[in-house]
């Protein structure tokens, strides 16, 4: 997946994107509404009004975050759906990159999952559209890797599932340990946090699947056998 994590150290990266680091962090720990520019300033070592060389103002810097999170996922899936080799392999690939997104970068995803509200109404449009294009994304590829929810009647099945796998793993942020910065206790590492979202995925779709297609048999077994 394209790398959006934090990893690399803030000197070395362009001074855009030191802004765009610093910026996501603070969001992500005190809520766009509770940071400042002069903060945001001082943790990239300069000062707020220098800010706005890169960038026209605060509301700029979270639609520039939220705008290319939305972007990059909308790519990638596409990306890693093409090159899956059937739609189970595709499946795969996708909850592999959401995962390795929510991991990677914690911060990136507690903002894509709580700051919409806080963009201007145009980027806040430009946000949804590009959701919206990921979610078909997946509700496509996983209509086809469970044939029960491929039928028509199915399909707000696969689409609340969908919303409900994004849930699950954009709640990474709050369960993966340790943080030692934020003070967390150890939970479970990266390589084990990876492993049960993708079966937790693949879970709920599978279970999905299975309600499905126990709606489907319920009214010849069902009513037909209490009457006998």
């Amino acid at each position: 997946m394209v790398d959006m994590s934090n990893a690399p150290a803030a000197s070395a990266l362009p001074r855009r994107d030191q802004i765009r680091r610093e910026a996501a962090r603070l969001f992500a720990a005190r809520g766009f509404l509770g940071v400042g520019v002069d903060e945001i300033g001082k943790a990239v070592g300069i000062s707020g009004p220098g800010l706005y060389r890169h960038f026209a103002g605060k509301d700029a810097m979270l639609a520039d975050l939220l705008i290319g999170i939305s972007e990059r996922l909308l790519e990638e899936g596409r990306r890693r759906a093409g090159e899956g080799d059937g739609p189970d392999a595709a499946l795969n690939a996708l909850i592999g990159g959401h995962v390795d997104f929510a991991l990677n970068d914690r911060d990136l995803i507690t903002l894509h999952d709580r700051e919409l509200l806080n963009l201007k109404e145009e980027d806040r449009r430009t946000v949804r559209r590009l959701q919206r294009g990921y979610v078909e994304l997946w509700v496509d590829v996983v209509r086809q890797a469970y044939p029960p929810l491929a039928d028509p009647a199915a399909e707000p099945v696969a689409r609340a599932t969908v919303h409900a796998v994004f849930g699950l793993i954009n709640s990474t942020p709050h369960s993966l340990g340790p943080n030692p910065d934020q003070g967390e206790r150890p939970a479970l590492q990266r390589d084990g946090m990876a492993a049960l979202l993708h079966a937790l995925a693949h879970g709920a779709f599978a279970a999905a699947a299975a309600s499905v297609a126990d709606s489907a048999v319920a009214p010849a077994g069902g009513p037909a056998s209490a009457g006998a």
